[in-house]
């Protein structure tokens, strides 16, 4: 009879004991542990070189730096896929640059920076670039989408998507670069 009351304790200690261990994994997996968004940031773009002769030929040549800062806040690492970033005038897209694949290891941070070169002959053909060349600004807009997931023991993933959008207005005269950029992510 002993024995028997001593295998029912064993047997209810070892259930709290699981259920127990239990409750902590479930807490820590929904709190701590949680896969969360990457906090994705773009830099403001700068003007790598630029080049405008318009006499005896125009000849408009800009290389245009972009750099996007990819947190990562997980415990796991969050890998990102091939992307593209493109530069569009009044519509037109007129540059694009790919984007290497990467992974990023866990509370890390990684810098994504691309390089786009912009020639005359994709602009010269709108009839409002030599109009606002002469005014002094060029304005452009610039999109880059970056896909990724986020693992957790490799066993846990969440996809995410982050889009971001830069104003680049390029001041003619002091050859200077301005721009704003937002970011948007999506899970």
């Amino acid at each position: 009879m002993a024995s028997h009351r001593g295998w029912k304790i064993c047997a209810t200690v070892t259930g709290i004991l699981f259920i127990t261990i239990l409750v902590v994994l479930v807490v820590l997996f929904l709190t701590v542990l949680k896969i969360k968004e990457p906090d994705i940031v773009a830099r403001p773009v700068n003007l790598e070189s630029y080049e405008v002769v318009v006499f005896p030929a125009i000849k408009f040549n800009v290389s245009i730096g972009i750099l996007i800062t990819v947190k990562n806040r997980n415990y796991g690492s969050f890998k990102y896929d091939n992307s593209t970033a493109l530069i569009s005038y009044r519509g037109k897209v007129i540059a694009v640059t790919p984007l290497k694949d990467g992974t990023i290891p866990s509370h890390r941070k990684f810098n994504i920076t691309a390089s786009m070169d912009i020639l005359a002959d994709k602009l010269l053909f709108d009839s409002n670039f030599l109009r606002d060349l002469r005014a002094g600004v060029l304005n452009f807009t610039s999109h880059t989408t970056v896909h990724g997931k986020g693992s957790l023991l490799k066993i846990f993933h969440k996809k995410a998507t982050s889009n971001t959008d830069c104003n680049i207005s390029i001041i003619v005269a002091s050859q200077s670069v301005d721009s704003a950029c937002t970011t948007s992510i999506n899970f």
